[in-house]
């Protein structure tokens, strides 16, 4: 018998390679190319196909309700509900709580009258139901199954009575009995994700697919995967803090890059009303080295405490750490703040951390971590109750951010009394005392010695 053909996958991008190789050609990743068996030949029907039907794009249709979850957090992050046959991608590390907070908005979502589905391939029904207990989901009316072939599944949610939404935990466990490939490959992974949204599409079933990471936090299997889905959420957070964050990275029918945050218990996640109050400190008194910084995730303004430590290197390589932002971001601001405002922090070692195990993105934060540093260095604290934020320009300028009066806003409601901001956004302070920043030299005497900038004082 003649040996089957197989090709060469990279498992981490998806590129086919003629040979085997440890270097991926495409994406540069190491020891990522397996051997799979080639597709079948003549996959493709020779005999004539269907023309398709267009309609206008103004013809009338059955207008989509969202389905509410019933989960404050989760439904901000997917945009208000879930939408009837969309496909919905989950990722988060190993331990996160991704099956704990599925298995809680099945259960919700089964209370609010909506049929629903949870499909385990790496659990028994019997740990599912003990996780359930624990939740105090026993009683919520979900219909629970062990199983990984992705044939047998759609067998049985292919019927008019099929429920409106299914949870398929995981689906780098499932599996078509019609490739030879292993689960959790590339070439399984996508078609098994394409016959469900197929069958989604079709019934309208929405699916919440949870996926598995790699050791650099991107969604493990193809890329293709997270362009096949309507929402990518990426759920977020450190073992070692009780908060986790879900994060909309992709959504079709909704806002991205809103965050919805929860707090680990020993009943299961739950919601966190006020974030801002959640990631600041508490402490009395002036201490160098920390500042307030007013953000933005998506729609939701949310207040994060920033912290810096510069200490003296003793052996004359100064170390750079970084928690919370980007190191490469931080590189460059402190070479703006030795080339702009003379000051020295090539023989010091600077470490920066952002409380609560957040993971700030947004350029807005340039300027409170500018007054961290300077305050660390100086020993000066930034003044009590004052917020800060704007992005610093390679020549020192402190530019405008977007939204600047939703920060303010937020600021005001958790009862601080100051804000340092660009100078573009200062009449936008309400009650607030606004201090404006035309340049990131204006910052270092109001944290050191000299007179300060110009201050705009806003009353109600």
């Amino acid at each position: 018998m003649a040996r089957a053909a197989s090709t060469y996958v990279c498992q981490a991008c998806g590129a086919i390679a003629s040979k085997w190789s440890g270097r991926c050609d495409a994406c540069g990743a190491w020891n990522a190319i397996v051997e799979e068996a080639a597709p079948a030949a003549g996959g493709l029907v020779a005999a004539r196909a269907e023309p398709i039907g267009f309609v206008p794009l103004d013809a009338p249709g059955d207008s989509l309700t969202r389905q509410v979850i019933g989960i404050a957090e989760l439904d901000r992050v997917v945009g208000g509900g879930l939408i009837p046959g969309s496909a919905v991608l989950v990722g988060g590390d190993p331990g996160i709580g991704k099956s704990t907070l599925m298995l809680q908005a099945a259960g919700s979502l089964a209370r609010n009258g909506y049929a629903t589905a949870y499909v385990t391939g790496e659990e028994a029904v019997e740990q599912v139901r003990l996780r359930a207990r624990r939740l105090g989901l026993a009683e919520a009316p979900v219909h629970l199954a062990a199983a990984t072939a992705v044939r047998e599944i759609v067998a049985s949610l292919d019927r008019p009575d099929a429920p409106a939404v299914v949870v398929i935990d995981s689906i780098q466990t499932m599996y078509l009995d019609s490739l030879e490939s292993a689960p959790g490959t590339v070439a399984q992974v996508r078609a098994t994700a394409q016959e469900l949204i197929r069958l989604g599409k079709r019934r309208g079933i929405t699916f919440i697919l949870v996926g598995h990471v790699t050791k650099d936090g991107q969604i493990a299997g193809p890329r293709v995967l997270e362009h096949m889905v309507d929402t990518v959420l990426y759920f977020e957070g450190e073992r070692s803090h009780q908060f986790r964050i879900m994060r909309a990275v992709k959504n079709r029918f909704g806002p991205v890059d809103e965050i919805g945050v929860f707090t680990m218990t020993d009943t299961g996640l739950a919601e966190v009303a006020n974030p801002s109050a959640l990631f600041l400190g508490r402490r009395e008194g002036m201490v160098d080295g920390i500042a307030v910084f007013a953000g933005m995730e998506g729609t939701r303004p949310l207040l994060a405490e920033i912290q810096a430590l510069v200490t003296g290197a003793p052996q004359g390589s100064p170390r750079r750490a970084v928690v919370g932002w980007d190191a490469g971001r931080l590189a460059m601001l402190l070479a703006v703040l030795e080339a702009r405002c003379g000051l020295a922090f090539g023989g010091h070692d600077v470490y920066l951390n952002v409380v609560g195990g957040l993971r700030i993105t947004e350029p807005a934060a340039d300027l409170a971590v500018a007054a961290a540093l300077i305050s660390s260095l100086t020993g000066v604290g930034v003044p009590e109750k004052t917020v800060v934020f704007g992005e610093v320009g390679l020549t020192g300028e402190v530019r405008p951010v977007a939204q600047a009066a939703a920060r303010l806003r937020e600021a005001a409601k958790l009862g601080f009394s100051r804000a340092f901001l660009p100078a573009a956004d200062h009449d936008r302070g309400g009650a607030l005392e606004l201090t404006a920043l035309p340049r990131i030299q204006d910052l270092v005497p109001l944290l050191g010695t000299g007179a300060g900038p110009r201050r705009v004082q806003r009353r109600p």
